[in-house]
């Protein structure tokens, strides 16, 4: 049976609304036997809210969401500390390795972690650039310049990424989609065939490109129609991920 890697915002939800036919195609997956995962590159809140998030639209995702901040956690050392710029998403998977976590203060620090954080401001700024000038590593969770919402593209966790990089000089290790800290914990976990269903070619599409997985772009969230053709060249493209997993499986046939 097919792995099948969704990406959440754009694809199965936008702003925790269900896209309509998302949660009954993924039950049908499941229903015939298919791997189901969630990729996301959002970073900033505890896995367990995304699982939440899932099962108020009917989808089962115990267990089953892999975030960016899980791969930027990968990155460190449980006898490291982190300056953290982000969510609690962060905190927890840090903590989940072992490491030590810090927001504020002057110490030293072992490496700087930097995601979408809307409380993002300029004396953030100035902490993540001084560690970063005084040796410490410089991790990002994404480079996603901005997320879809209702309202329309919002600044993503790589404006504030880019920010740091640019005051800071220094450029960060990335470990979200498409990167290969990432694509590391998806393939640990799911194996090396599969299909990444998502609303981003230059993540998403990337990451399957990575992974080796089939590339399939869904047009409600970041691309639209009028974006076409793009690169990586997706291997399906439909209007939503219903329409998707219909084209999929006629495909067979």
């Amino acid at each position: 049976m097919t792995v099948w890697a969704f990406d959440l915002d754009g694809v199965v939800w936008l702003a925790g609304n269900a896209i309509p036919g998302a949660p009954e195609a993924i039950a049908g997956l499941r229903a015939a036997g298919h791997e189901v995962c969630f990729a996301t590159n959002f970073s900033f809140a505890p896995v367990a809210e995304a699982e939440q998030k899932l099962a108020r639209i009917g989808v089962d995702g115990a267990g089953r969401v892999i975030t960016s901040a899980m791969a930027a956690a990968s990155l460190v050392a449980a006898n490291e500390t982190a300056l953290v710029v982000g969510g609690p998403g962060i905190d927890e998977a840090l903590l989940a390795r072992g490491a030590g976590v810090v927001r504020d203060g002057d110490g030293p620090v072992d490496v700087v972690v930097v995601g979408y954080d809307p409380e993002f401001d300029y004396a953030k700024l100035t902490r993540a650039t001084a560690a970063i000038r005084a040796g410490a590593r410089f991790v990002a969770t994404n480079e996603d310049p901005t997320f879809p919402t209702p309202q329309g593209l919002l600044p993503g966790g790589g404006s504030l990424v880019a920010a740091v990089a640019y005051a800071s000089g220094v450029q960060p290790v990335v470990a979200g989609k498409p990167h290969q800290p990432f694509a590391d914990l998806v393939r640990d976990r799911y194996g090396a065939e599969g299909i990444m269903v998502g609303d981003q070619p230059m993540t998403d599409g990337r990451l399957a490109v990575r992974l080796g997985y089939r590339f399939g772009l869904v047009l409600t969230g970041v691309t639209g129609r009028g974006d076409l053709p793009v690169e990586p060249v997706p291997d399906l493209v439909a209007d939503d991920l219903a329409a998707l997993v219909e084209l999929a499986n006629s495909s067979k046939h």
